[in-house]
């Protein structure tokens, strides 16, 4: 188990400075220069834009640009945002909190009606609670976020005045208030995760219930429920826990369109600013926060498979 961590481990480290180089090279490649964002203005003369060049270390080799970045990076220097003038550091760390508390809602109500439902439409295939199952399913999978955003905003928001429409309230200030503002947003991005936790645990479901340990379970006469719920879900959850890993990324990195539409001032709004600003430190650093976020949720993910999954602990161990 030690050696299995371990290569996972490295992994995700090497995995990592990819990553890290990815956005670095990738930064680089937008149109215009990093000199220019810097000065914030266009209109700078040759002069000026070659001493910046020179004062930031933009003149040196790529690789040696790299190392230093790695650097600060290491150090948590991310520079400062050519066009606020905060440090890049005080942005996220403005912004992160509002998106992880999206993120962590979103899936609390993913968990909530995903799980429940794959399980309801297994144990029931091929009745109506199945077939209610897969059309709520595909109909959380075809909607696009931003419409349903937006239908919500009109019927809770304009119609019924029971929920604010856009803008965030800190928890520290309104527990009550922040929920209000979190609830609709939290809803968009949930039933869509919803829908692919209820596929995946469906599917796991009826694979794991075909084996021969829950055939045996059955023939002691134990009860439908006791069988799934005791002896096939936890093995079924496996490969869900693997979905669950990926939609957690996914919400982390890709949320920006819901934050765009409820207004609220996460990673995804700092990061579709940043790149109308041109704003590239800002840029570069939720670019590598991003992946490492992904790389630490799976490699988070690899040691709940070991819980989960006593052929994962095996597989770890020394032959």
């Amino acid at each position: 188990m030690r050696g299995y961590l371990l290569r996972r481990l490295g992994i995700s480290l090497l995995t990592l400075v990819i990553a890290s180089m990815v956005v670095f090279l990738g930064v680089r490649a937008v149109p215009g220069s990093p000199a220019t964002a810097l000065t914030g203005n266009t209109n700078f003369s040759a002069a000026a834009l070659a001493a910046i060049n020179r004062e930031y270390g933009l003149d040196n080799p790529l690789p040696v640009q790299y190392v230093d970045w790695v650097g600060q990076v290491i150090t948590g220097h991310l520079g400062a945002s050519p066009v606020t003038g905060m440090p890049v550091t005080t942005e996220i760390g403005n912004a992160f909190p509002i998106t992880f508390e999206l993120t962590v809602l979103s899936m609390l109500i993913a968990l909530l009606l995903g799980i429940p439902t794959g399980i309801l439409a297994a144990i029931r295939r091929g009745r109506t609670a199945d077939y209610a199952s897969n059309a709520l399913a595909l109909f959380g999978l075809s909607i696009p976020s931003f419409w349903f955003a937006i239908m919500l905003i009109l019927l809770l928001s304009v119609h019924f005045a029971l929920l604010p429409a856009t803008g965030f309230v800190s928890f520290s200030v309104s527990p009550g208030q922040n929920l209000t503002h979190m609830l609709m947003p939290a809803f968009v991005l949930g039933t869509g995760v919803a829908a692919v936790l209820m596929r995946q645990t469906r599917s796991g479901l009826l694979e794991t219930m075909r084996a021969d340990y829950v055939r045996t379970a059955r023939a002691k006469g134990l009860s439908e429920w006791v069988v799934v719920l005791k002896h096939a879900l936890r093995n079924s959850l496996v490969t869900v826990a693997t979905v669950i890993g990926l939609q957690f990324g996914i919400l982390l990195s890709g949320v920006a369109v819901t934050e765009e539409v409820f207004g609220l001032p996460g990673i995804g709004q700092l990061t579709i600013n940043a790149v109308f600003q041109r704003d590239y430190p800002t840029i570069q650093a939720v670019a590598l926060l991003t992946a490492a976020l992904v790389i630490l949720i799976n490699l988070l993910m690899d040691f709940v498979y070991m819980i989960l999954s006593p052929k994962v602990r095996l597989a770890g161990e020394p032959g």
